[in-house]
């Protein structure tokens, strides 16, 4: 199934509504003037508020990282798998423990890949 391919402009969040930064270093293929995004990059997690039940209180437990499960099977970039709106992602925390997955909410419409 085609998606849109995500890029450095996209906006998503984590379940908890912390804004996923991506940080592609030199990619030489744009999308809207910016890089495009690959399995293979940064997916970083700013401000995650999630915190656990510990005892008496609460542990903080934020997300701060994206790994990408399902990226683009038929397109590659820089010879790592292009990420589509469609693609499956888990959000994790320092401990990595899966938060869920993120939630792509802003994406170019022009660029599709499978």
């Amino acid at each position: 199934m085609a998606g849109p391919v995500l890029h450095v402009g996209a906006v998503a969040t984590c379940p908890h509504g912390a804004l996923v930064q991506t940080v592609v270093p030199a990619s030489r293929v744009l999308v809207n003037g910016m890089p495009a995004a690959t399995a293979l990059d940064v997916h970083t997690v700013v401000d995650c508020p999630f915190q656990v039940p510990d005892g008496g209180g609460t542990k903080p437990q934020p997300c701060v990282k994206v790994i990408w499960l399902v990226p683009s099977g038929r397109v590659l970039i820089g010879g790592s798998p292009a990420i589509t709106a469609l693609s499956s992602g888990l959000c994790q925390s320092v401990e990595q423990i899966p938060a869920g997955p993120p939630i792509i909410t802003t994406v170019q419409p022009r660029v599709v890949a499978s």
